[in-house]
Order: structure tokens, then sequence, then C-alpha cells
């Protein structure tokens, strides 16, 4: 069984030990397909460092997060951008847009999305969506910026079916992560009524641990308890949960 991890933040961990401590629990859980979005331009060489070490098993994107977006946001992402040539990455990302935490430079946000997405563009990769508090945000963009090498994850799905319908219509798959084993998350019963062909597993890690370990840091070898959710929801054994799933990221990253 090979499970796939789409959007983890587990270089994080910097200590060389406690980092290879990681990577084996996952292997234990058949978890041996890492994806690590930076957020900036800090985070760059961390995600590096780990995908050099580890290059069977994890894999780096390049954007600029929204919520590190500023007034200054252009010569964040121009470092950003120039780390590009001498990395293969395999995505952009995280970007998009955040109006949770501060809706005062929703403008700046909106532009940075859309000069990242047509980077993206030029390239022929996919991007990886963060969207929180902003769907119809998010959603106008990428109509707006419609293109057949237009294709990516919108990460940490929460949002209603039809908004759903919306982003698989654009040919997008949704990003499911630790909020699905919530009790009163109500992401259940969309996961429920969505076929796993539109579906791809993430943890997020360290955020939105899963049950049972809900309120402590969450890791990437946690995903094996949202693909047993996943599974639960469909009636499936794990390994077809698994297999599809992973299917799905070697369909968007190309690897």
């Amino acid at each position: 069984m090979v499970l796939t991890d789409t959007h983890t933040h587990i270089y994080y961990e910097t200590d060389t030990n406690k980092r290879a401590e990681l990577i084996q629990r996952c292997l234990n859980k058949g978890i041996s397909r890492l994806f690590l979005p930076n957020v900036d331009t800090a985070s760059i060489p961390q995600v590096f460092s780990l995908t050099e070490s580890y290059p069977q098993y994890c894999f780096p994107m390049l954007g600029l997060h929204p919520c590190e977006v500023k007034v200054n946001w252009e010569n964040e992402f121009s470092l950003i951008a120039n780390a590009y040539p001498t990395h293969k990455i395999v995505a952009i990302g995280e970007i998009g847009i955040d109006l949770y935490w501060d809706k005062s430079l929703l403008k700046q946000q909106q532009q940075a999305f859309h000069k990242q997405i047509k980077w993206a563009i030029a390239l022929d990769l996919p991007i990886v969506i963060h969207c929180r508090d902003a769907f119809d945000e998010v959603y106008e963009i990428l109509l707006a910026e419609s293109n057949e090498k237009l294709r990516g994850i919108f990460h940490c799905f929460t949002g209603t079916f039809e908004q759903a319908e919306k982003i698989i219509a654009l040919g997008f798959y949704l990003g499911i992560g630790g909020v699905v084993t919530y009790k009163n998350s109500g992401l259940d019963k969309i996961v429920q009524q969505i076929d796993l062909k539109n579906i791809v597993l993430e943890t997020d890690s360290p955020y939105l641990t899963p049950v049972p370990y809900r309120g402590k840091p969450n890791e990437s070898s946690y995903l094996s308890y949202i693909a047993q959710k996943i599974a639960d929801l469909h009636q499936l054994d794990i390994e077809i949960v698994a297999s599809i799933t992973t299917e799905n990221s070697k369909n968007i990253f190309g690897v």
C-alpha cells in the first residue's frame, strides 16, 4: 500500500534525528510520498534541505502563502521565483487568498494570486490553493485565469457540496485532511458524496491533526487515520483509497 500526503510542512522540524523519525513513522504506515509547500523565502532552504535528504520520498513546491503577502509582496515573490531555476519543483504552492486573519491586504493577495497562477501556467505546473474565508474571491480569479494548463489541488477543502462541484468542474482535486475526522465538521457527509477520483489526501502537518490525536501537533504519519475515515465513508478497503488517491496525486504532480 502506498499513501500520499499531498500537503505537509514536515520540514518545520529541523532536528535531523527527529526528522528521520518522522519520515520513518511515515514509511512504517506506507506513506512514502510527501509533498512540501513552502510559505515564504525563509522556508525555502528548509524545504530543499529535506527534499535533498530524502529525494525518493519528498517533493518540493514553491509559492508565496497568502498570509505572507504584505505591501512589499513583489520583492518576496521575486526571491521565491529566483529559487526555481536552480531546483526542480513539482508545483506552485501554496498560494491563494486568506481573509480569516486580515482583510486589509485583499487587493495585494489577489494580485499575488494572479501573478503566481500566471507563473504556474508559464512553467506548466499545477497550483496548490490555500483558501480560507475566501471561496468566492478565489473562484473568481480561477475563472478569470482559466487555461487548459491551469490545474491543481484545492488544499484543505472544508466547503459545501456545491463549492466542491464548482472546483471539480474546473479540473481541480479536493485536498481532504484531518477535518474530515472531526465529529461536527460536516465534511464527512460531503466527502461521502464525492467520487474518490476527485480527492487527494493531505495532513497539513503540523496543523489540523486528525482524531484520535486532535489537540496535539500533527504529523504526516497520521495520514493513515484520514485515509481510514474516507475508506469507512465510502465503505471500501483502505488499500483502495490509497491506490486511487495516490494515482490522483501522480496525475497532478507528474511524479
